[in-house]
């Protein structure tokens, strides 16, 4: 989707529709400034009240485009950034399957809103149609914003679009199933981006053979239950670039069916998405290369499947990770830790200038979370408020979670160094807990994305999320440090 931002509906004549944002208490201003022919008496007749996601279709009506539309924001005063969702897909939906080109005037939405919206306005163009026979016939190519007045740069517009580049990319992936999309396709997919951007990124692949020589034997436990191989695939973006990298460790769980300790059968469908946070790390990947961000960055993923099979990890099983500490696997369902331990410890040798791993990890931050906001767990309060920012620009938001050592006692094994669970107090925070004892070489950060990354029911599929954030927190970084 291509996103243009200029002063005036003249400058964008190409276009075939216009929608005009208005404010339900100024709605003579859209009318003065449009020249809309007999606006009052179409609003009598109609009780056009300019509602929230309130539309009026004016045909005829506007000298300056024969289809045009007003689209309400309700009061724009009372507006927050979650209601714009609706407006950015009614929008979209009048006009992704009629128009190549459209113009929407966003004149009267607030400016502190105009780089959110935009944002939605790619994100509401998506759809998944890859398996169906019947395709979508979307026509829909170029949004072109106009705004009187508006903080948004071209520069701002054209990392939007990556950023949706990349997102889409992370929805594809998470929407594949577990038979088309497994540890290898993930591994064919980082290949394949790098052989499209071969100046910018650098891609090793670890098989298990090579996994076992560096004693990562927390990972193989998982996915030595499968018949399909794990691999830790590493991208790296501008590798010639001499500062310490930004480091994202995706898990990517092609499958979960929770191993021995197997899960419910309803909505074991859903266990493809145990993938997203890999997948959110190549849609960064992506995302970076179609902004050309001035910044080293190294994704890596742990990819495996989770099955049961003779070969399979036991309850009570204890395994040797990569740093040499032993992990008592109580629970073969708690196996996003034991994957991304290994990975965790693997990511040092690339002297990170930090660590941020994105998870599909716990139930339990679904249940404090929902599916609104991302858990995030860092002891560094750096770090953290970096991340809230990023979070709150993107509208992809974060909320703080604790990660203390008052909860590691919970991780205490009489046989072992640690248990991979717990028990059922605070089972999001014990997770991270987990994880932290892995990451005590750098500045790190997890985030749970179990609640964000796919949403259930009649709208179910990938969000994508948190490429908007990553992509978000990393152009900071390269606004901060110049």
């Amino acid at each position: 989707m291509k996103l243009t931002i200029n002063t005036s509906f003249q400058e964008n004549a190409s276009s075939q529709y216009l929608l005009i944002l208005v404010d339900a208490e100024q709605l003579q201003q859209s009318a003065a400034t449009y020249q809309i022919n007999k606006f009052e008496e179409i609003t009598t007749a109609t009780q056009y009240k300019a509602g929230l996601n309130e539309t009026l279709a004016l045909v005829g009506n506007v000298p300056a485009s024969a289809n045009a539309c007003l689209v309400g924001l309700g009061k724009t005063a009372e507006l927050q950034p979650g209601k714009l969702a609706k407006v950015a897909q009614t929008i979209v939906k009048a006009a992704q399957k009629k128009f190549q080109q459209i113009s929407v005037d966003i004149s009267a939405l607030p400016a502190q809103f105009h780089n959110i919206f935009a944002l939605l306005l790619t994100q509401a163009a998506y759809a998944f149609d890859e398996f169906k026979s019947k395709k979508n016939e979307f026509v829909l190519e170029q949004i072109n914003l106009i705004a009187t007045d508006s903080p948004v740069t071209a520069e701002q517009l054209q990392l939007l679009q990556a950023v949706q580049t990349g997102q889409n990319l992370a929805r594809d992936l998470g929407n594949r199933p577990g038979n088309i999309c497994f540890p290898e396709y993930l591994a064919e997919q980082a290949l394949a981006l790098a052989a499209e951007y071969p100046e910018l990124l650098k891609v090793n692949v670890l098989d298990e053979q090579q996994m076992a020589d560096l004693g990562m034997h927390s990972f193989l436990a998982v996915s030595k239950g499968s018949d399909r191989p794990g691999r830790i695939i590493t991208i790296e973006y501008h590798a010639e670039r001499s500062e310490a990298p930004v480091v994202l460790v995706g898990k990517g769980i092609t499958f979960d069916t929770g191993g021995i300790s197997l899960k419910p059968g309803a909505g074991m469908d859903e266990m493809k998405y145990d993938m997203c946070g890999a997948a959110s790390v190549l849609g960064t990947m992506r995302a970076l290369c179609e902004s050309g961000l001035d910044i080293h960055v190294v994704g890596t993923i742990a990819a495996a499947e989770n099955m049961p099979s003779g070969k399979a990890t036991r309850p009570g099983d204890i395994v040797t990770t990569m740093s040499g500490q032993t992990v008592e696997i109580l629970n073969t369902d708690a196996e996003g830790r034991l994957v991304l331990c290994d990975t965790l410890t693997y990511v040092k040798r690339f002297n990170p200038a930090l660590v941020i791993d994105i998870a599909t990890l716990t139930g339990a931050c679904v249940v404090a979370l929902g599916s609104v906001l991302t858990g995030m767990f860092t002891p560094d309060d750096e770090l953290a408020a970096e991340l809230e920012a990023a979070g709150q620009t993107s509208f992809d938001r974060v909320w703080r979670m604790p990660v203390l050592d008052d909860y590691q006692e919970q991780l205490d094994s009489p046989f072992a160094d640690i248990a991979n669970i717990g028990g059922p107090k605070a089972g999001s925070v014990t997770a991270a807990c987990f994880l932290q004892r892995f990451t005590h070489d750098y500045r790190w950060a997890h985030l749970d994305i179990a609640g964000t990354a796919w949403n259930s029911g009649t709208n179910k599929g990938a969000t994508g999320r948190p490429v908007p954030l990553l992509m978000q927190f990393l152009a900071n970084r390269v606004q901060k440090n110049g």
